[in-house]
């Protein structure tokens, strides 16, 4: 297997946590809610997810932990910002620390231990065509987030809901005058969110890199966040990105494995100077931004 054809086999599973936790942050966005907490979601997510399926409760019920947790964690965050409408950007960096420790505290006795993954479930034919064959070579976790994607895009474009989210972030005020509950949708968004991203950080933990190690998490969470910047705030694009940074994370590998004399460091360093070129590439288009941006994003809401 050469470079391109490893880079195309893993781009989807290494996209996959960026994916989950962008799609989650994105709804929590389209309601007006800046979560900058993602980071410590993934990781207390990461943990709970790990310990039940190092337990014997399967990897089921660890996804189901790992996003029950992390939405709970979630809801103090809404409760700080919505009930005593404290500032978002201070919130969010406290629960991130906070599920970031927990994290720490739960999975100390679990440093360094492995669990099984789960296999890979292949699309007949397409799976065996040259160099791009391994695309179609997935995880069941991979296939379900796709199909997520999918569906979030739709409810966006086409449905009721998807437009209630986006007025509750446009205008909170006007769509509190006909009636919608601005607080009730932004907590279900803010519990989304943080569900997504404990779906993510398990994920992580018990698919991708299935053991445990404290700081695994690695940043995924920050590089989420730019992705719905990166994406302007639309599920296709911030989709594309989340592939874009997978194949990234994964070139340090594959320069590795052809021998290429570069430094580790670098290598693994390449996901984020590729977050901060491409943020600074997107900024410098503030007409794209204020098009597809989130008029009311990180103001509390006052009736």
């Amino acid at each position: 297997m050469n470079a391109i054809e490893f880079i195309l086999a893993g781009m989807l599973a290494a996209a996959t946590p960026f994916l989950l936790a962008a799609l989650g942050e994105l709804v929590a966005e389209r309601a007006g809610v800046l979560n900058l907490g993602v980071e410590g979601l993934m990781a207390f997510g990461a943990v709970l997810g790990f310990i039940v399926v190092y337990q014997g409760g399967g990897h089921l019920l660890g996804f189901v932990a790992a996003g029950l947790g992390s939405a709970v964690l979630s809801l103090l965050f809404a409760f700080v910002t919505l009930g005593f409408r404290a500032n978002q950007v201070a919130a969010g960096l406290a629960i991130g620390i906070l599920g970031q420790g927990l994290s720490a505290l739960f999975g100390k006795t679990y440093e360094s231990l492995t669990i099984r993954g789960l296999p890979k479930l292949a699309l007949p034919g397409l799976s065996e065509l040259p160099v791009v064959g391994g695309l179609f070579a997935q995880d069941i976790v991979v296939w379900i987030s796709l199909a997520a994607t999918l569906a979030l895009w739709a409810i966006f474009a086409y449905t009721k809901l998807g437009l209630i989210v986006r007025a509750v972030g446009e205008n909170p005020k006007a769509a509190h005058a006909i009636g919608y509950s601005v607080i009730s949708v932004r907590v279900l968004a803010i519990t989304f969110g943080g569900a997504m991203a404990g779906f993510a950080g398990a994920y992580a933990s018990v698919v991708y890199t299935p053991l445990w190690a404290d700081g695994m998490i690695a940043g995924r969470g920050w590089i989420a966040i730019a992705l719905v910047v990166f994406g302007t705030w639309l599920t296709g694009r911030i989709f594309l990105g989340a592939c874009l940074f997978g194949a990234v994370s994964l070139m340090g590998l594959a320069a590795q494995a052809t021998g290429l004399d570069v430094p580790s460091q670098l290598l693994s360093s390449l996901p984020y100077l590729v977050t901060i070129i491409v943020l600074g590439i997107i900024s410098a288009d503030r007409r794209l931004l204020k098009l597809n941006g989130v008029a009311s994003l990180g103001e509390p809401f006052e009736r």
